[in-house]
């Protein structure tokens, strides 16, 4: 499914963007400020069409959410029966994420992650680290059967996509499925993030570990796009599967 009529679907490069960075702190103020309108009050509708595809009929999976702020996907994924893993550098995030869905739970600290605390649900189906994700490892957090990435790759500062790449590769199981959210725009237009992820980004990315399908391409335009200066927005949905 292509974009809109006259809508380049990819351009070349994106190098208008490659030295951009974020900190840290820039990404914890966009929480503290409100700022975070790439949250999803009410789920992803492409996650709910193609939940199928991620699951392949299997039950009881652990899925991880890579940067997951405080998505509602986690609730309900861990509602059908999965293990949900996530991970974001806001505490905030965090706690509001078990505010909004009603959710008890405990915090302990992630030995061998300096400052790092683990935050989990008391019926222990959903556990969420709050620390930089580059600390963690599959000594840490295991490994994976799914994972479901909308707003992970695309913020990653496109100077760490490859290393961002190279560990979500190392905590992917045989046979495993990545349900995988770009976007794609103007780069020249704007900054990011989020930032703009073409498709041979991410076969040049994961192409060598696992076969990628494009799913689909749909407008998620809106009035904070145009705001950026932009006439065009699309998500582009992947499956990536890391076969035995």
């Amino acid at each position: 499914m292509d974009g809109p009529a006259g809508v380049p679907a990819e351009l070349p490069g994106g190098g208008a963007q490659k030295d951009r960075a974020l900190t840290a702190q820039e990404w914890l103020r966009k929480w503290e400020t409100g700022a975070a309108a790439f949250h999803k009050e009410h789920g992803h509708p492409l996650l709910e069409k193609y939940l199928d595809v991620l699951l392949s009929g299997r039950s009881g999976l652990r899925i991880f959410f890579p940067l997951c702020g405080k998505a509602v996907d986690m609730k309900r994924l861990a509602d059908l029966g999965h293990s949900i893993v996530g991970v974001d550098i806001s505490e905030q995030a965090l706690k509001e994420f078990f505010a909004d869905q009603n959710l008890p739970y405990c915090e302990e600290p992630v030995p061998g992650i300096a400052g790092a605390k683990k935050l989990k649900s008391t019926s222990g189906n959903i556990c969420l680290y709050c620390c930089s994700i580059y600390d963690l490892s599959s000594a840490i957090v295991g490994k994976f059967d799914g994972v479901w990435d909308r707003g992970a790759l695309v913020a990653v500062n496109p100077c760490d996509r490859q290393r961002y790449a190279s560990l979500m590769i190392s905590l992917m199981e045989k046979n495993s499925s990545y349900l995988l959210v770009t976007v794609l725009y103007d780069p020249n237009k704007h900054k990011g993030p989020p930032f703009y992820v073409p498709e041979s980004e991410v076969k040049s990315l994961f192409g060598n570990h696992c076969e990628i399908k494009l799913l689909e391409k749909v407008s998620d335009f809106s009035d904070r796009h145009r705001q950026w200066g932009l006439d065009y927005f699309l998500e582009t949905l992947y499956i990536l599967k890391f076969v035995a």
